[in-house]
């Protein structure tokens, strides 16, 4: 589990964790990696997915070898992974949401069965479905983690995918 959230980690008040090396990242030449996107808080899922997609390509990633799909909420985003496993032949997937936390309860429910739900999947596949999924008190802390002062955590789990995929060919 630690594995999943590695690299989706909140960003500090004082660190950017969204700058890499991408040299040092493991090539994404020959994979086919899925893109399943929240269309709940789509300014926020956008740009995330922004970020993914360019990390993606600047890893050597064919664009062709990237397949978006959309749901219609964080909740959904563990089935629409699923799917994507089952009929794209995908070497990952990256589920990208943003839930704000609101007045009532809700934020825990969708939350909880979201990453409980993103790890089965992951688990049960035997590859990669990376969390990138925000889950802060406020839009503007979502909009500083999705491309503004703090990063952007599309791009962390993009790096994280490839280097699981990349741990996976070495222990091959």
């Amino acid at each position: 589990m630690v594995t999943l959230f590695y690299f989706c980690t909140m960003a500090t008040k004082s660190k950017n964790l969204s700058v890499f090396d991408f040299k040092s990242i493991p090539s994404g030449r020959g994979k086919k990696i899925g893109l399943v996107i929240s269309e709940w808080n789509s300014e926020i899922t956008e740009g995330l997915k922004k970020g993914a997609v360019d990390a993606l390509l600047e890893c050597n990633t064919y664009l062709r070898d990237i397949i978006i799909e959309y749901v219609p909420g964080t909740f959904e985003l563990p089935l629409g992974a699923q799917y994507l496993l089952e009929s794209k032949n995908l070497d990952a997937v990256i589920a990208i949401g943003c839930v704000v936390r609101g007045e009532t309860a809700h934020f825990d429910y969708v939350c909880q069965g979201a990453t409980q739900g993103i790890q089965e999947v992951s688990l049960h596949y035997n590859k990669p479905v990376m969390f990138c999924v925000l889950t802060d008190d406020t839009i503007q802390q979502s909009r500083a983690r999705s491309g503004g002062k703090y990063g952007n955590k599309g791009t962390e789990a993009a790096v994280g995918v490839l280097k699981m995929l990349g741990l996976k060919d070495r222990l091959k």
